[in-house]
């Protein structure tokens, strides 16, 4: 598996990275980190994980060229519909390839942290297809705003675990996870969903979503002649999405990468997850990277209506491609995701996820030549939203 950005040999992307683990974790990322490359470059793991990306997953994902939303913007928009993947978002792609992983390194059990619900389905899934058990730790708030993903994990065998301090929503299901993890580190694997957390983790997720930009030179070739788009836009929470959709144009100068964060209800607000806009560099859940914090280190609550987006941090891949100016990183509202979310089902008949409804709402702020090919990854689906749409817009009326 190729890859076009690597960490170093102890797992920094420049100065961020890393892995700042507790003494009882040392064992289990050393094994991660010695023998992940050589398990997943195996023709063994390759063989099995390219069958059931496309065999149960549903790989190769269509890139849509949208009509409506391209005489609107005035230029030629495509979506590249991660929303039609099994589960119903990119979070099965990561979530099949450590599972597989896990099972290599003889492990008995698969535990992971979810906000949206989605990466909490996609490994409940990936568990129940390979036979492992499963515990999902979510935030006491996001088991509220999210129980369509609730029930189905419930339905496939795994097991819920409230976290219900803090903020009770992504850190805190993260936080409860890793002390789990500590618990139980010889049978136990973590599957973290998103390019955080300690050295080998944003790397072995980046390498597993890369399959997304693999896929949009394939498509945009075939259908336009040319592989390279003008822009690629994806919302940045952890950032897995993200990295899926910029890593095979990172070293290309002609497509800019826009990284869409959370805006909450204002950067300024007080209520917001827009970590690059108001982040200082610190450590969290095992890697240095940029984060919202106050003066003396205490992390800030974040606030999104999307609660995929709820963390007051960024994969450390992403402050890197931030300050060497390979992605520019912006945010929009709470508000403009909604009005995203209802302008492309109404005009597309496709109801976005929240989260993939950030990047969508960035196009009206962009200004675009007729000719310039922009690729939108449409990174879930909207099914698990509808309540917390429809609650935001009775509290509008």
């Amino acid at each position: 598996m190729k890859t076009r950005i690597k960490p170093d040999e102890n797992g920094f992307y420049g100065e961020f990275g890393g892995a700042f683990v507790p003494e009882m974790l040392y064992n289990n990322v050393n094994e991660l980190q010695n023998k992940y490359q050589s398990i997943i470059d195996s023709k063994e793991f390759q063989d099995e994980f390219q069958a059931l990306l496309k065999d149960y997953v549903g790989r190769p994902t269509p890139l849509y060229f949208s009509k409506n939303l391209s005489a609107q913007f005035g230029a030629q928009i495509y979506l590249k519909r991660e929303d039609l993947n099994h589960t119903g978002a990119h979070k099965i792609n990561n979530a099949i390839g450590q599972v597989l992983l896990a099972k290599r390194l003889n492990k008995k059990r698969i535990i992971a942290e979810t906000g949206a619900g989605q990466h909490g389905v996609a490994t409940a899934t990936a568990c129940a297809l390979l036979g492992l058990d499963c515990t999902i730790y979510m935030g006491e708030i996001d088991i509220q705003r999210q129980k369509p993903n609730v029930d189905r994990m419930l339905l496939m065998g795994a097991k819920i675990q409230p976290a219900t301090s803090g903020s009770k929503t992504l850190k805190d299901a993260t936080n409860e996870a890793i002390r789990a993890w500590i618990k139980d580190p010889v049978d136990t694997h973590y599957v973290i969903g998103s390019v955080v957390g300690p050295h080998p983790y944003p790397d072995l997720v980046a390498q597993f979503q890369s399959i997304i930009s693999q896929e949009i030179k394939v498509q945009l070739k075939e259908q336009t002649g040319n592989e390279n788009p003008d822009y690629v836009l994806a919302c940045l929470g952890g950032g897995s999405n993200a990295i899926g959709a910029f890593y095979h144009f990172i070293d290309n100068k002609k497509t800019k990468l826009i990284a869409i964060e959370a805006g909450g209800e204002g950067v300024n607000s007080g209520k917001t997850a827009a970590t690059i806009a108001l982040g200082k560099k610190g450590i969290i859940h095992g890697s240095k990277t940029y984060l919202i914090q106050t003066n003396d280190g205490q992390i800030v609550e974040p606030h999104s209506i999307s609660a995929g987006l709820d963390y007051p941090g960024i994969g450390p891949i992403h402050s890197y491609l931030n300050d060497t100016k390979k992605a520019t990183v912006v945010s929009v509202t709470d508000a403009e995701a909604i009005q995203a979310t209802l302008d492309l089902s109404r005009k597309e008949g496709i109801i976005p996820a929240l989260e993939s409804a950030h990047a969508l709402a960035y196009l009206s702020k962009m200004t675009f030549n007729l000719e310039d090919v922009v690729v939108v990854n449409l990174s879930g689906r909207g099914d698990k939203d509808l309540g917390t749409i429809q609650k935001y817009m009775n509290n509008e009326q």
